[in-house]
Formats: structure tokens, sequence, C-alpha cells
């Protein structure tokens, strides 16, 4: 068991029990992990923005958490199931047509990035998206779990649903895969077969 699985293995029963500074710790636990799911799985600066859907789910997991039941699976295993189905959702919204302007602009300007910093962000995080979408749901989702968000081959097992010795396999067999895109785009790009 890690250090944030031990940690919230002690705040989730007061939690549960409605500690609203039990729920808050959290909710400061889960986020980065949450934030790190959403931007691997949602596109640079479209809408929702990996940051909404992170909110989301946060937002999600702390509603609910009067319901949760403990049935032995880390509690990071209920958030990424909640975290995969508001991904689901944001998805679903980005076919949508938002061809209608907005009404209330920003107060202040954004000074986080500039536009060329954030192209150049969003299409290393295109490419990035473009080489997971060749892996099925579950094989991106254990690459997703094991490589971005640093996750043991038993905790990614008990979030999806499979034993620990099968998501070594599917992540070895994911990570070949990609690297077989990679260097097929790579060999594309300099113009050898």
């Amino acid at each position: 068991m890690n250090d944030l699985d031990k940690q919230l293995a002690e705040l989730v029963p007061r939690g549960v029990d409605g500690d609203s500074h039990a729920i808050g710790e959290i909710m400061r636990l889960i986020h980065p992990q949450v934030l790190r799911y959403s931007r691997a799985r949602i596109g640079g600066y479209r809408q929702p923005t990996p940051e909404d859907v992170a909110q989301e789910i946060c937002l999600a997991v702390a509603t609910s958490i009067g319901g949760f039941k403990d049935t032995g699976r880390p509690f990071m295993a209920y958030v990424y199931g909640i975290a995969f189905n508001k991904v689901t959702d944001a998805h679903r919204a980005m076919g949508r047509d938002y061809s209608s302007p907005a009404e209330d602009l920003p107060e202040t300007p954004d000074t986080e990035a500039t536009p060329e910093e954030q192209a150049v962000i969003a299409a290393g995080s295109n490419e990035v998206r473009a080489l997971l979408d060749n892996l099925n749901d579950k094989a991106r989702d254990i690459v997703i779990l094991r490589v971005f968000n640093g996750l043991s081959a038993e905790e990614t097992a008990a979030i999806v649903g499979s034993t620990p010795g099968a998501v070594r396999v599917a992540q070895h067999r994911a990570l070949a895969q990609l690297r077989k895109a990679v260097t097929g785009k790579n060999q594309t790009r300099t113009g050898k077969e």
C-alpha cells in the first residue's frame, strides 16, 4: 500500500461519515491524480479543459462519498471509475456544436502561457493522445495509470478489474504497440520505409 492509499484509508471513513475537513483533505490528495488522468485523456485547450474535467471528478467524488462502500479495493479505484465516466461525458460534450458566441468576456487576460507556448504544448499533447488512441480502452487506461500516474501493477489491477500479472502483460503489449506506431511515424517523416 503506497502513502496515498494509507492517507486515504484513514480519511475516507471520516469523509463517508460527513467530516468536511476529511473530505477537503481527500480532494487535496486526489486532485493531482485526477488532473494527470484528465490531461492524458482530454485534448489541450478545448472545452471542457482537462482542468474542468478534473474539477468535475473531484466534485462528483465529494458529493458521492457518503454512499461509498469499502469493498477491499483501493479508494482510488472508486475515484478512477468516476473519472472514466466524467472523461466519457467530456468527450461527448466536445462533439456538440458550440458555434454560438460566449456572452461573458473574461475580466482579466490569461497570463499563464503565450499563444505560442500553448500551441507547442497542445501539439505535443495531441500527438501523445493520437498515439494512445491506437490502443483499446483497457490498454489505454493501463498505460495512463501506470506511466502517467505512476501506479503499481497491483493498484492498476484493482482499478481496471484485472490481476497484476495481466496488467503487466497488457502494459508490455501496449507499449510495444506504441513503440511500433512511433517508429512507423518517424520512418514516414524521414522518408524511410
